[in-house]
C-alpha cells in the first residue's frame, strides 16, 4: 500500500532533493568564477555578504555565492571541495531539517556551507557535537576554513574561565558539547549582574550526530544542584540490609518495564534489620524512600552496564553509545543507593536549584538543524518533538556493503563460540573485523574469549573514553580486530589499510541487536563508507534481552521442533524481519514514555520560560522601582479583598488583621490606629495604604540613597526569585512523584499535575512579591571593604555553578538581619535599633 501510494503522489524525499538540486546547479554555476579570484578577492566577499544581509537582503537569496565561496576557499585551505551531495546536505541544514547522510559521507565538510551562510547574519552560530574530543577537532580542523574567510571561531570546554567562555560565545561559530551549551544556559539565568552571562540569545545551531542528542540523551535532563541537608548515613544501611534479598524470594523483577517490586517477605526482613514496627508508616517516609532506591540499585542498575566504579566515584555510562556521562547523576537518591551499594563515598543528596531537558533547551533556538547516519527510523519523534523534518541525501557513490542476515543459536555460549570462529576466520585472511557489543561486560568477556584463541585485538568501551578517536581510526588496517561498546568513536573515519578494499573491505559483526534499529544501523554504518566494500552481519541467541523479552519463543519452539542442537544456527530473512518488527515495537514504547516524560516537564518548561524572562527584565534593567511598587499595592489590594472586601458591610471589616499584616511588610509599627480607620470609606481606606506605603519606602530611597536603593531592588527581587523557585521546583518534584496514583481514582495524572502546578506557581508568585515587598522595607545596607565585597560576590556566584565575574564594582550587600529601625535593638540594652546598634547603618 505504501509502495503504491508513492508512486501515486511521488516521494516526498525525492521532490525535495530535486529541489536542491536546481539551488546546487546554480552554486556549479558561479565555481569558473570564483576560481579565478585571488584568495583575497575571495575572503573579502564575506564583508560584502554581510552588508548586504545588514541592508535587509535575505539569507537564502545569497545563498548560491557564498556556498560557492565556502566550496572554494575549503579546496585551497583544507585539500577538500564538497561534493554536490555535500551541498545538498548544507542547504538541508540551512532550511532547519535533519540530513539524513551515510557514515563516511563527509557531514564534518557538509555543515561548512549552512554554518558559513548563517554565520554572516552576526547572530553566532552553534556546532554541537556529542563530546570534547570532536568538538575541539572540528574547531582547530574547520576553523581554518572560517578563519580564513574572516570568521571569528570560539570553543567551550568543561574546564574554562568565566572570560574564556564570554570571548567563546561571542564568535561567528562556537563549538562546543551539548552538555555544555546547556549548563551555560542554566547558570546564566542564575547570575546576579548582566555582565556575569556567557550566552548570547539562541540564534541557530546545528547538531552533529543529532539523534543521539535530540532522542538518546534527552531522557535525562541537565540539573545544576547545590548540597542538601539530609544526611547519607541512611543508604549504607539500606544498602547492606536489602544485600541478601533473594529475587522470586523477596522481590519481582520486571525487566521489560524496567521495576522492582518488593514482596511481603523483603518488608518483615528490613523491618526486622532495621528494628522497626513499619517500613510504611508515615514517621518512616524517608526510610521506605531509601528501601525503594537500595532496592532499585541492587536488582536494576548493573555495574559496567550502567555505570561505572571510576575514582571513587560512580560515572553513567550511556545506554545508547556507551559513553561515560561526567557529571550527570541519577536524581531522587538513586545515586547515592549505588554509591552504597559499591561501597564508594556517597555524596551528599543535593537540591534543585535549575533544570532543563535538552528537549526544551533545543527548542528555544530561532534555528534548529542536525545531521547523523541514522534518523529515518525516529522521523516522527523529530517532526512531533521538534518540528525537524527529516531528508535523507543521496550517497556519493552506490552503497557496496553486504549485510547478511542475522544467524539466531540457542544459547549465548554456542552464539559467542560462533562469533570467535567468525573473527578468526577475517582475521586470518587478512580482513579487518569490528565487533560491536550493548555493554562493558560484553565487550571484556569476549575480550577474555579472543585472549585464549591468541587473537590480536582492541577493545574500545566507556572505560578507555579518551583513547575512542585513536583505536576506532586503526580499525580498518589490514587483520586489526576491534571490540566496540555500541557506538563509541562515533564521528571518527575508519580509513581502510593497504590492500583491504580487495580483500572485502572492512566487516561489521553485531553480538546482540539493540532495543532500536538505529543504534544496530548506526554499527552496520562503519563498513562501507564512499562506496568503499564491506560486509555486516549479527549474532543472536535466545538468551540476548531483546530475544528473551520481545518473542523468543516462537523461534526457540521451531528449533526444538527441527531438532537443532546448540550450535545449529537458524539464518533466514524472514527471522531478520521479525526481529526488526519486536523492534518497532520497543521504539514506539520508548517514544510513548519520553512523550509522556516531556508533557509533563512541558508544564515547568511554561514556568521556566516565565521565571527567566522576567529574572532577564530585571537583570537589565535600571529601575525597578514602579515594579516595586506595583507589587507593593497588588499586596494591599489582597489583603484590602481579605479583611475589607466590596460584597462585606463595613461593620464586618477585619481591620485588626488588616493592621497586623500591613505592619508585617510596609507600614510603621504603631502608625495605624484601628479608631481612625474603621470611618474611612474602602477606597479611602486602600488610598491611605497607598500612600502610606509609598512615602515610607521614599523615606527608605532617602535614608540609603537613590543609587543603593536601585541596586538593592534587583539583588533582592532576583534573591527572592532564586530562592522560591528552589523551593517550587522540590515541591514540583514531589508533586510529580505522586501524581500518577491519581489513575486509581479515574482521574488523567497530567491533567491534574497541570491543574495543581498551575495553583502551586500561582502561589509562588505571591510568595515572591510579598518577600520582596518585606524585605525592602526591613533590610538595611552595610558598605564592606572592597576586597571583603569582591570576596562575597565571588562566593555568591561560585555558590550557584557559575564563574568568577569579570570585573567587580563596589556594591551594596544585604544584611542577614531583618530588624526594623524602630524596633528593639537585638544586642538587648532595650533601645530601638536606630539609636543603638544601627546608629551607623
Amino acid at each position: 500500500m505504501l509502495g503504491f501510494l508513492k508512486s501515486l503522489l511521488g516521494d516526498n524525499n525525492e521532490k525535495e532533493i530535486k529541489r536542491m538540486r536546481k539551488i546546487v546547479e546554480a552554486i556549479n554555476a558561479l565555481e569558473p568564477e570564483y576560481r579565478k579570484m585571488s584568495d583575497g578577492t575571495l575572503c573579502g566577499n564575506t564583508e560584502k555578504f554581510k552588508t548586504r544581509i545588514a541592508n535587509g537582503e535575505s539569507l537564502d537569496a545569497i545563498l548560491p555565492e557564498a556556498f560557492a565561496v565556502v566550496r572554494e576557499a575549503s579546496r585551497r585551505k583544507l585539500g577538500m571541495r564538497h561534493f554536490d551531495v555535500q551541498l545538498i546536505g548544507g542547504i538541508c541544514l540551512h532550511e532547519g531539517k535533519i540530513a539524513e547522510m551515510k557514515t563516511g559521507e563527509g557531514k564534518t565538510l557538509v555543515a561548512t556551507t549552512a554554518v558559513y551562510l548563517n554565520a554572516l547574519s552576526q547572530k553566532g552560530v552553534h556546532m554541537i557535537t556529542v563530546n570534547d574530543y570532536l568538538a575541539k577537532r572540528d574547531s582547530e580542523w574547520m576553523g581554518k576554513l572560517y578563519r580564513t574567510l574572516g570568521l571569528s571561531v570560539g570553543l567551550i570546554t568543561h574546564d574554562m574561565d568565566f572570560a574564556e567562555r564570554k570571548f567563546a560565545y561571542n564568535c561567528d561559530v562556537t563549538f562546543g558539547t551539548n552538555n555544555e551549551f546547556g549548563f551555560d544556559y542554566l547558570r546564566d539565568n542564575m547570575v546576579i549582574y548582566k555582565d556575569q552571562m556567557v550566552q548570547r540569545d539562541l540564534n541557530y545551531a546545528i547538531v552533529d550526530e543529532v539523534d543521539s542528542i535530540l532522542i538518546d540523551e534527552a531522557r535525562t535532563p541537565l540539573i545544576i544542584s547545590g548540597p542538601g541537608s539530609k544526611s547519607t548515613n541512611m543508604y549504607s544501611i539500606m544498602a547492606r540490609a536489602v544485600a541478601p534479598l533473594k529475587e522470586g524470594e523477596d522481590y519481582t523483577l520486571n525487566e521489560k518495564e524496567k521495576n522492582v517490586s518488593p514482596l511481603e517477605s523483603a518488608v518483615s526482613k528490613i523491618e526486622k534489620a532495621l528494628n522497626i514496627e513499619n517500613l510504611y508508616d508515615t514517621s518512616n517516609i524517608e526510610m521506605s524512600h531509601c528501601f525503594t532506591q537500595a532496592l532499585r540499585a541492587k536488582a536494576l542498575m548493573i555495574r559496567d552496564r550502567d555505570y561505572v566504579v571510576r575514582d571513587d566515584e560512580i560515572v553513567i555510562v550511556d545506554e545508547f553509545t556507551g559513553r561515560l556521562m561526567f557529571g550527570r547523576r541519577y536524581s531522587d537518591g538513586l545515586h547515592q543507593a549505588i554509591e552504597a551499594k559499591e561501597n564508594v563515598k556517597i555524596q551528599r543528596e543535593s537540591q534543585t536549584l535549575a533544570t532543563i531537558t535538552f528537549q526544551n533547551y533545543f527548542r528555544m533556538y530561532d534555528k534548529l538543524s542536525g545531521m547523523t547516519g541514522t534518523a529515518k527510523t525516529e522521523e516522527d519523534e523529530f517532526l512531533k518533538i521538534y518540528k525537524l523534518p527529516v531528508i535523507v541525501i543521496p550517497t556519493n557513490k552506490p552503497i557496496q556493503r553486504l549485510d547478511h542476515p542475522d544467524v539466531i543459536y540457542k544459547t549465548k555460549k554456542a552464539k559467542l563460540k560462533a562469533v570467535v570462529n567468525a573473527i578468526k576466520e577475517y582475521h586470518t585472511k587478512g580482513q579487518p573485523v569490528l565487533v560491536g557489543t550493548t555493554s562493558i561486560v560484553q565487550s571484556e568477556e569476549l575480550g577474555d574469549l579472543l585472549k585464549k584463541h591468541h587473537i590480536p585485538h582492541n577493545v574500545l568501551n566507556a572505560k578507555y573514553h579518551e583513547q575512542e578517536a585513536q583505536i576506532i581510526t586503526n580499525a580498518g588496517q589490514a587483520g586489526a580486530v576491534t571490540i566496540a561498546t555500541n557506538m563509541a568513536g562515533r564521528g571518527t573515519d575508519i580509513t581502510l589499510g593497504e590492500g583491504v578494499k580487495e580483500n572485502g573491505g572492512l566487516h561489521i559483526i553485531g553480538t546482540e541487536r539493540h532495543e532500536s534499529r538505529r543504534i544496530d544501523n548506526q554499527l552496520r554504518g562503519r563498513a562501507g563508507r564512499q562506496g568503499d566494500p564491506g560486509s555486516s552481519r549479527f549474532y543472536l541467541s535466545l538468551d540476548d534481552d531483546l530475544m528473551r523479552l520481545f518473542g523468543s519463543d516462537n523461534i526457540a519452539n521451531i528449533m526444538d521442533k527441527l531438532g537443532m542442537g546448540e550450535d545449529d544456527p537458524i539464518e533466514h530473512k524472514l527471522v531478520t524481519r521479525s526481529i526488526e518488527q519486536a523492534q518497532k515495537k520497543v521504539e514506539a514504547r520508548n517514544f510513548d514514555i519520553r512523550k509522556h516524560v516531556l508533557e509533563y516537564d512541558d508544564v515547568m518548561n511554561q514556568q521556566r520560560e516565565v521565571i527567566y524572562g522576567q529574572r532577564r527584565t530585571v537583570l537589565t534593567s535600571e529601575n525597578l522601582k514602579d515594579n516595586v511598587l506595583q507589587m507593593i499595592h497588588e499586596i494591599i489590594d489582597d489583603e484590602m479583598d481579605l479583611y475589607a472586601n466590596e460584597k462585606l458591610y463595613p461593620e464586618e471589616w477585619n481591620i485588626a488583621d488588616l493592621i497586623e499584616d500591613a505592619e508585617k511588610v510596609y507600614a510603621v509599627q504603631g502608625k495605624l490606629q484601628q479608631g481612625g480607620l474603621e470611618s474611612m470609606s474602602r477606597d479611602e481606606l486602600k488610598e491611605m495604604l497607598y500612600n502610606m506605603a509609598d512615602e515610607n519606602y521614599k523615606a527608605r530611597e532617602q535614608m540609603f540613597g537613590e543609587e543603593n536603593m536601585r541596586e538593592l531592588e534587583k539583588i533582592i527581587m532576583l534573591k527572592v526569585v532564586d530562592n522560591k523557585w528552589m523551593e517550587h521546583l522540590d515541591e514540583m518534584d514531589m508533586l510529580r512523584e505522586g501524581i500518577g496514583l491519581r489513575a486509581y481514582g479515574q482521574k488523567n495524572p497530567i491533567v491534574e499535575y497541570r491543574t495543581e502546578a498551575y495553583d502551586m506557581f500561582q502561589a509562588m508568585i505571591n510568595n515572591v512579591k510579598e518577600e520582596v515587598a518585606k524585605l525592602m522595607y526591613r533590610v538595611n545596607i552595610v558598605q564592606e571593604q572592597q576586597s571583603q565585597l569582591e570576596d562575597h560576590l565571588q562566593t555568591a556566584t561560585a555558590s550557584h555553578g557559575g564563574d568568577e565575574t569579570e570585573e567587580t564594582k563596589k556594591k551594596p550587600v544585604v544584611n542577614k538581619e531583618t530588624v526594623g529601625r524602630n524596633d528593639p535593638c537585638p544586642c538587648g540594652s532595650g533601645k530601638k535599633y536606630k539609636n543603638c546598634c544601627g546608629r551607623n547603618k
